[in-house]
């Protein structure tokens, strides 16, 4: 078995490097245009070589532009029987893993320079806080994706990692909200919470304050900027929370993670009317695929359950009841926290097929 990621790794190009990042970039995706247009013309997929491509790129950048040229035109144009025909605007450029190199301060790739192609040392910043680029990027490298985020500019490495699915049958039921961001529960009823939802919707409240006031002032620009900063905090959360579940489960000895199917969460997940706000710009897929994606690395399979009354039945017996504030109570004489009921029930719910779906 084998997973594919992407790394991230921070770039931080000189004047001149930034000059030809950009003309490479533009270039990249001209070309990408243009070749899709020419076989959508002729609705077949292009025979043209590099010769035959007129563009100011190394022949291996022109090279695996006309790959993903025939890639577009095939998954987009040629599937939706050419009704969609797509026109890529964003800037970047990309090399195969044969055409660039690293040494954990510099990337190295091949730019147009004076009309010639030269390798070019771009300075960049491999190191993380926990140092997992070092140890993920000595895996089978893919492309190096070459692309501008806010201003910053940012190299995307594929890698495909192998994994060896944990075998055994220890199952943690996670449970995902707002007020507690993730409750998880193993077989034995060890309990862990994550992340803090009181200041998840202090920050949040903080960045529509100041969105409200941008607003008022009309400053277009200062919104955009602010939403990308709310959206990089939101992010950064998922990642960490992620990250300390799977951890959780590593120490359990957990070989299956079991979350609510995605499916009309917004509806299904408990809330108050002052927190829809938060529920509506709040991303549980993006949370839920980190949570997949870090335990498939460390061999524990991810499993999605049917979401269906998992909050009100009792895990002792058949009764349903509604939970009062964060208490919930059933006659038999069960309870608990009604964010643990609901991990509870997860855990031995029943799984549904396929991937779920975004919310």
């Amino acid at each position: 078995m084998a997973q594919t990621i992407t790394v991230k790794v921070k770039l931080l190009p000189t004047t001149e490097q930034i000059q030809r990042l950009k003309q490479s970039s533009n270039e990249y995706i001209q070309v990408i245009n243009m070749l899709v247009a020419e076989m959508v013309e002729e609705k077949k997929s292009t025979k043209k070589t590099t010769k035959n491509v007129p563009a100011n790129l190394p022949s291996a950048v022109k090279n695996q532009a006309i790959k993903d040229a025939k890639s577009v035109f095939s998954t987009k144009v040629k599937k939706s029987k050419y009704t969609i025909v797509p026109i890529l605007k964003k800037p970047v450029c990309v090399w195969n893993n044969q055409n660039y190199s690293f040494d954990f301060t510099h990337i190295s790739i091949p730019l147009m320079v004076e009309g010639k192609s030269n390798r070019v040392k771009i300075r960049a910043l491999f190191i993380d806080k926990d140092n997992r680029n070092f140890d993920l990027l000595k895996h089978k490298l893919g492309t190096l994706r070459i692309t501008q985020n806010s201003g910053k500019w940012v190299a995307q490495i594929s890698v495909t990692i192998p994994t060896t699915e944990k075998t055994g049958t220890r199952v943690l039921g996670v449970d995902l909200g707002l007020k507690v961001p993730a409750v998880a529960i193993t077989e034995d009823d060890k309990v862990r919470f994550f992340g803090n939802g009181r200041e998840n919707k202090y920050r949040k409240r903080k960045f529509r304050n100041v969105r409200k006031m941008l607003g008022k002032q009309k400053k277009v620009n200062a919104i955009r900027n602010l939403d990308d900063k709310e959206q990089r905090w939101m992010k950064d959360k998922d990642h960490k929370i992620s990250r300390e579940i799977v951890n959780f489960a590593v120490e359990n000895k957990i070989s299956v993670i079991r979350l609510e199917q995605l499916t009309k969460i917004r509806q299904t997940t408990r809330t108050s009317r002052k927190n829809e706000k938060n529920q509506h710009t709040w991303s549980f897929y993006r949370l839920s695929t980190f949570i997949e994606y870090k335990a498939n690395l460390v061999g524990i399979k991810v499993e999605y359950v049917n979401p269906a009354n998992t909050s009100q039945s009792c895990p002792k017996c058949p009764e349903r009841n509604k939970a009062q504030d964060r208490r919930y109570k059933c006659p038999c004489g069960f309870e608990n926290h009604r964010d643990i009921v609901g991990a509870m029930n997860i855990r031995y719910a029943t799984v549904v097929g396929g991937n779920s779906q975004s919310a």
